[in-house]
């Protein structure tokens, strides 16, 4: 089986979670995670507030821009303008369900026009200079996914992309909230083996349900790679073990990547950066840990307030206990 590892580790994009400051701890976290910004819409990449919405700090590297869109010349633009901005990859969301995203005629929705997700990867391929990927489900609604997922991946295919992530969950665009279609429709993991195996070539990797490194290591034995949301997020601690058991490095200490992040806040609070919009991002790190109750509740009633600074994460960090991490096993 071909075998990417640029893909192997990923964590998901998720809206109003993987900004630029939750993505810069997960690096402190693992020098080899493949990072994706939250989903940006093709015209506020054009027409927005650009260091804003897509500046990112070079430590972040590996980084992935991804872009919501259904029209090819906006996705086209905005895809070259977030390669000249440095990302190493632009992702195309063929697999958010929200109302919002409905509404734009992007996401999910665009599983029922295959073609017209081809036609965005072909204008998108043109314009930009690093890989477009795109991020997929199985299938909406009454679609059978063993249909719908493989016509989506041989029309991209066609269209020059190799690089697809599957959250393995058909998404139901009535009825389900966007939280629910992350957990409530079967997860179908066989079927995106399947493709793999059909298309060897291509770079699959594998999202929806994985919650822990064990099961990410059963998953890499049928797949390039796999990909994480709220594990990661709940829980960054375990990334501290991606180096080292996903690609045999040495692995990264929690303490030393928070004491990191701590300088990283500083830095930023001296240019204005409120407290919270930082330390919103690290409330789970010590889980399973003693203290790590009075951590999380210490910064959430600190560091809202408009002066807290950095020594509020300090005093936080001084009530966690210096033991090792209990032996426990993360959820989603």
């Amino acid at each position: 089986m071909h075998i990417n590892q640029s893909h192997r580790f990923c964590i998901a994009p998720m809206m109003e979670w993987t900004d630029r400051h939750c993505r810069m701890f997960h690096r402190l976290l693992s020098r080899r995670a493949r990072l994706y910004t939250e989903m940006v819409t093709a015209q506020a990449a054009i027409r927005g507030d650009r260091e804003k919405l897509l500046g990112f700090n070079p430590a972040e590297h590996p980084v992935a821009l991804q872009l919501g869109g259904s029209e090819p010349a906006l996705l086209a633009e905005a895809a070259r303008i977030g390669a000249d901005f440095g990302y190493d990859e632009i992702n195309l969301n063929v697999g958010c369900p929200s109302d919002r995203v409905q509404s734009g005629k992007f996401g999910a929705c665009l599983m029922l026009e295959p073609e017209l997700v081809a036609d965005c990867v072909a204008a998108m391929r043109a314009k930009a200079s690093v890989p477009v990927t795109v991020k997929c489900r199985i299938g909406v609604d009454d679609q059978d996914p063993q249909v719908a997922l493989r016509t989506m991946i041989a029309q991209c295919k066609a269209a020059g992309a190799t690089i697809f992530v599957v959250h393995a969950r058909k998404a139901l665009l009535q009825g389900l909230s966007p939280k629910d279609n992350r957990t409530v429709p079967p997860l179908d993991y066989d079927l995106v083996y399947a493709v793999k195996r059909e298309n060897p070539e291509l770079t699959i990797v594998l999202n929806g349900g994985v919650a822990d490194l064990d099961t990410a290591e059963e998953c890499l034995q049928h797949v390039d790679g796999v990909m994480l949301g709220r594990a990661a997020y709940q829980s960054p601690a375990l990334l501290a073990e991606v180096d080292a058991r996903l690609y045999g490095e040495a692995p990264r200490e929690v303490d030393a990547a928070v004491e990191a992040f701590v300088e990283y806040v500083a830095r930023k609070r001296q240019e204005g950066v409120p407290l919270n919009a930082m330390t919103r991002h690290i409330l789970g790190v010590f889980h399973g840990r003693h203290g790590a109750r009075q951590f999380r509740r210490y910064l959430s009633e600190n560091a809202t307030r408009h002066e807290a600074g950095v020594e509020v994460l300090r005093e936080a960090i001084a009530r966690v206990g210096a033991q090792a991490l209990e032996t426990e096993t993360a959820t989603a």
